[in-house]
């Protein structure tokens, strides 16, 4: 869903120059709505309906062009087709009729060549003569009958040719109309998917997602600290604690890492994998897209497996975890958690002894006014520019001296004040996630 993409959009934003989502905060709040044409229009669900008849319509013609070119192909390479195999009857039973007649007509030769020399031999009786003109007749008689067996067999054979040729032309034909159908069922179907997402978003123009508080996102088994050459598994839950069903929720996990001065990125020597119930399969986690739970009925959870493998070259630093969600529902209502909750663990170099190993506490970025956010949100951090909550939040976990430089890169991106997260959210319809 587009939510999706504005928030991830923003995050990435962050990630690289906080102070850039902050001062497009105001830009976000002062869209309006667009003005509403007096113009009768069709609704979103006639709209979907629409688009769901011309879907079927172009199923339909699929499975119609599938049924013509199977039909061509088995008039051209079936032997086994019933018209072939006519026709390969009708012209071996004309071949054999012609053959037949062949012989028939050399009979009659063989014949009239027999009675001739009977009746100029004066030796010869009159039985003879009257035998060889007998056989003459049945000679003769038997040619005019192969002859009518090779017409009606030429006939047939032609017949038979005929029908295969005009059904391999009407296969043919069929097919090409079969092609422009499916053709026009695509176009039909590519206008009632545009029409849908054009009134969409029309429709999405100027609506606000809200921050939804009893939307929830909890780390669970992340510890405080890890160790280079290490693979670390945790959990988010993700807790739909209102009484309605969200339609559809997207978690977002965010992970930003540096080293001990804060001045060396170290997200390149860490690889975080997420999968689901519905989606067992690890896959890299990516803001723009995973992970998905899809529908959450009211009161109730959905976890999603993370798993972060620290690369064993990685040097020591510290690294955060951010956890946030949105929802869309099929209504056009659309929101998400407050704050990205965020949780710091500290990153040891391959064979430290972490010694006692708690889980690494989740500290949520500080709330703000949806109305007051913007660039007065930002506050200053050793003399530069992030948001409120990010450091009220690394700030308060205390041991390194790179938390300020840290907080300043990945603050904005893991911990933003509601007012931004849901600015950021705000929903742009008829987009995919």
């Amino acid at each position: 869903m587009q939510i999706r993409r504005v928030l991830a959009t923003a995050v990435a934003a962050a990630l690289t120059t906080p102070v850039v989502l902050l001062s497009a905060a105001p830009a976000f709040a002062d869209q309006k709505p667009a003005v509403q044409s007096q113009e009768q229009k069709p609704t979103i669900e006639e709209l979907k309906a629409a688009v769901a008849a011309a879907q079927k319509a172009y199923d339909a013609a699929v499975i119609a062009l599938d049924g013509r070119e199977k039909a061509v192909e088995a008039l051209v390479e079936d032997e086994t087709h019933p018209l072939r195999v006519a026709y390969d009857e009708a012209k071996r039973a004309a071949e054999a009729a012609a053959k037949a007649k062949v012989e028939a007509d050399q009979a009659v030769v063989d014949a009239q060549a027999k009675a001739e020399a009977v009746m100029a031999d004066p030796e010869a009786t009159d039985d003879e003569r009257v035998e060889a003109i007998r056989v003459l007749g049945v000679a003769q008689e038997a040619a005019r009958t192969a002859a009518d067996a090779k017409t009606a067999a030429d006939a047939k054979a032609k017949e038979a040719r005929t029908a295969f040729d005009d059904a391999r032309v009407e296969a043919l034909r069929q097919l090409g109309v079969a092609q422009k159908a499916k053709e026009k069922a695509q176009e039909e179907l590519d206008a009632a998917k545009k029409a849908l997402a054009d009134a969409e978003e029309e429709a999405g123009e100027g609506v606000e997602c809200v921050a939804e508080p009893k939307l929830t996102t909890v780390v669970s088994g992340l510890p405080e600290k890890v160790v280079g050459g290490t693979t670390v598994a945790f959990t988010l839950r993700v807790t739909n604690g209102t009484g309605k069903t969200m339609d559809e929720v997207y978690p977002y996990v965010g992970l930003r890492a540096f080293d001990e001065k804060g001045l060396e990125e170290l997200d390149s020597h860490l690889d975080l994998e997420w999968s689901t119930a519905a989606n067992p399969e690890w896959e890299d986690v990516d803001p723009m897209s995973g992970p998905f739970v899809g529908s959450l009925k009211a009161k109730s959870s959905a976890d999603v497996k993370l798993r972060l493998k620290i690369d064993a070259e990685i040097p020591a630093g510290q690294g955060a975890v951010g956890v946030a969600a949105d929802y869309f529902n099929n209504d056009g209502s659309c929101g998400g958690t407050p704050e990205i909750n965020e949780y710091v663990f500290q990153i040891l170099t391959k064979g430290s002894n972490p010694g006692k190993v708690d889980d690494a506490d989740g500290k949520p970025g500080k709330s703000n006014d949806l109305t007051a956010q913007g660039g007065s949100s930002a506050t200053s951090v050793n003399g530069a520019t992030g948001t409120t909550g990010s450091t009220g939040s690394l700030a308060n976990t205390g041991s390194s001296d790179a938390m300020p430089q840290f907080a300043l890169a990945s603050g904005a991106a893991l911990v933003l004040g509601a007012g931004a997260v849901v600015v950021a959210r705000r929903r742009k319809a008829g987009a995919g996630a």
